[in-house]
């Protein structure tokens, strides 16, 4: 992986958007603005207009000699370092031209990235699944993971029903998401909703501190905005 460029620097030498909290009493300002600043595992990030506002663009990308099924690891590192607290974002996915049917839009927000960028903990969402004729796949439209010991085919098929819930989305469109982490606990909120929509309350031994991270899938085209973080009192 490359060298971390850091977001934490002096005041007088960042713009007003990478400006982070100065006391865990305080929540962050956008974390998001020059993607030169992220570090990239498996795509491609660009700053976009995209829906009225100004955006990163992820698409993902394989390893070069891997296989066309074979899983990947795709996410865009923020050198932040996070343990407990509340993670807000509004994002957006859709299949990413030519993908295979079975491409979601996959789309979510990791954290507590170990060193390597391979551990972590991450809810994400599919968002073609939530507006699906089918039930069953309306049913795993959201979905938590704890990479790389427990990724989203293996809790499915330990616990099945328990790490995967159901939201009504929209593909493409913007989708404010909300991640509160307490210790072991964590919840899902989407469209501002009072109340998760996916609790989990076993983290399956995921870091205890790392940062944070935009995720997506291989053939996933996303948008993240406003990313903003309250580290717990």
């Amino acid at each position: 992986m490359s060298p971390k460029l850091l977001i934490v620097a002096s005041l007088a030498s960042l713009p007003a958007w990478a400006i982070l909290a100065q006391s865990a009493q305080q929540t962050s300002p956008s974390l998001l603005g020059d993607p030169s600043r992220l570090t990239l595992v498996n795509v491609t990030a660009t700053r976009v207009q995209y829906r009225g506002r100004d955006a990163i663009r992820l698409l993902g990308r394989r390893p070069a000699g891997a296989q066309a099924n074979a899983p990947a690891n795709n996410i865009a590192i923020i050198d932040y370092e996070f343990r407990d607290g509340t993670i807000e974002a509004d994002i957006a996915g859709i299949p990413a031209a030519g993908a295979d049917t079975s491409a979601r839009g996959f789309v979510g927000i990791a954290f507590r990235v170990d060193s390597s960028g391979d551990r972590y903990a991450a809810f994400y969402l599919r968002p073609t699944n939530g507006r699906a004729d089918d039930q069953l796949r309306r049913n795993h439209t959201t979905q938590y993971i704890s990479e790389p010991e427990y990724p989203w085919h293996r809790l499915r098929r330990e616990f099945p029903g328990v790490y995967e819930s159901y939201v009504d989305l929209e593909p493409g469109a913007w989708t404010p998401i909300r991640i509160e982490v307490r210790q072991g606990v964590a919840q899902l909120f989407v469209n501002d909703a009072k109340q998760p929509v996916l609790i989990i309350n076993d983290m399956k031994n995921p870091p205890a501190v790392g940062r944070i991270a935009l995720w997506i899938d291989v053939e996933t085209d996303a948008h993240f905005s406003r990313l903003r973080v309250t580290p717990a009192r």
